[in-house]
């Protein structure tokens, strides 16, 4: 629902950057470009993302006007709402399309399909402003009250505890853009600033893990840390670092310390952002941290990436662990294998192979990074990379690509398409043998 309206979010976090009272430019004829951006355009592009993603441009229409109803019913920003009510109403017009498909009489379709979606959109705008819009807004209420009783007693760096282990099981997206987001708009909102914004997205935690294992790490994977290392950092791209936790589950700790200690830097120094810095580079923290906090902001991020790396290069035990050793010889029996536990599935030729797709979970981040980087090992070849999210997956695909941690899903989502998985997103064997597989036309077991 979310990522493909970052590039709006981007531009209102441009623009309260700038033009809010506590902004580098203030400029109140301008500045009144913020809060109806944030109160009905915003909530009304997820509503309509989230309607086309469940029954296309119908789906997309009835959202739109869904989400319209919460809006009006609600004084907050109804990310949340618009979250819930869109593809409820987008499902119900899907299930009426499906019930009376080729039951309405000839020349009456276009009658029965505008008259169906408005009808329910208007009863949906109706419950939106009735019921959904007010709930939303409790809820959101009570959730603001509990952050505002962290901050006050100074607890908000255990939210690390929660946070980081769950952006490694890939749910950074769902904390960032449906909790954390909606009630840092709101703090946003009051204060010229929210600390909210920073928690998730710290880039530092994730180059101090990406440090440590390209010093200490196992050796067949340090090589694979530099790149890494920069999409992270400077690209914003955080799924590329979550791997090489998961390989070794421990590090997660890690990433809870180096969380805990940025987000304690910048509530001590008084540090936050105007909106959402989307991605996570340190480029969007610049564009978005408040006027006052870029030096509590840069202390945060250092913070952050010291002590993950002190203490993942102490829990991979300075190099000197023998189940690293164990890892590099898993990667070598790797190498002509795929890293999927499963039994072989098919056999498919690499010049069977014309449309290859790369899914992620939402289809903006990681995978728009190694498609890229397919199209440029693959040059001039017969094969069309495309990228997509996990429940988009064309139906012409010849074959998917994607992390073991969603290779399950892929398969629910494209049943019977070949599913290669892989681990890391640079440089992993399986990804190599597609390559090499459509180069030079030969089979490939997934």
């Amino acid at each position: 629902m979310v990522m493909p309206n970052v590039g709006a979010l981007i531009a209102w976090g441009l623009i309260t950057a700038l033009f809010i009272p506590a902004g580098w430019f203030p400029n109140g004829n301008l500045a009144q470009l913020v809060e109806p951006m944030m109160m009905y355009l915003l909530p009304t592009l997820f509503g309509l993302s989230a309607g086309r993603v469940v029954h296309g441009q119908r789906g997309a229409v009835i959202g739109a006007v869904a989400t319209f109803g919460v809006i009006v019913g609600s004084d907050v920003p109804m990310f949340l709402g618009a979250m819930i009510i869109a593809p409820l109403a987008a499902y119900t017009l899907k299930r009426f399309d499906n019930a009376v498909d080729r039951k309405v009489r000839p020349g009456f379709e276009m009658l029965v399909d505008n008259f169906s979606a408005g009808i329910l959109g208007a009863l949906f705008a109706i419950l939106g402003k009735l019921a959904v819009g007010p709930l939303v807004d409790i809820l959101t209420r009570a959730a603001g009250k509990g952050v505002d009783w962290l901050l006050e007693h100074h607890l908000t760096p255990l939210s690390s505890v929660l946070v980081e282990p769950a952006k490694v099981a890939f749910l950074n997206n769902t904390i960032n853009r449906g909790v954390l987001g909606p009630l840092g708009v709101q703090q946003a909102a009051a204060n010229g600033k929210s600390i909210l914004f920073l928690i998730e997205t710290n880039p530092g935690p994730g180059l101090g893990l990406l440090t440590a294992y390209l010093l200490f790490g196992p050796r067949s994977l340090r090589p694979s840390t530099p790149p890494a290392m920069i999409i992270h950092f400077f690209g914003g791209i955080q799924e590329v670092y979550f791997p090489y936790v998961l390989m070794k589950p421990r590090l997660v700790l890690a990433m809870i310390a180096g969380g805990v200690a940025g987000v304690t830097v910048f509530m001590i120094t008084g540090t936050g952002a105007v909106a959402i810095p989307t991605p996570g580079s340190i480029f969007a923290y610049f564009a978005v941290t408040a006027k006052s906090g870029y030096l509590g902001m840069l202390f945060g991020v250092a913070a952050g990436a010291a002590v993950t790396f002190v203490t993942a290069s102490t829990l991979l035990g300075f190099g000197r662990l023998k189940s690293d050793r164990k890892t590099d010889e898993v990667a070598v029996d790797l190498s002509g294998k795929t890293l999927d536990a499963g039994p072989v599935v098919v056999t498919i030729n690499g010049k069977d192979i014309h449309k290859l797709v790369v899914a992620c979970d939402a289809g903006m981040g990681s995978s728009v990074m190694l498609a890229g980087t397919l199209r440029k090992q693959l040059g001039k070849s017969h094969v069309t990379v495309e990228h997509t999210a996990v429940r988009s997956i064309p139906a012409d695909a010849d074959m998917v690509v994607c992390h073991e941690g969603l290779a399950a899903r892929v398969r629910s989502a494209a049943p019977g398409k070949p599913v290669v998985p892989f681990q890391i997103f640079l440089g992993d064997p399986a990804i190599t043998r597609v390559v090499e597989a459509i180069q030079q036309g030969t089979d490939l077991d997934v």
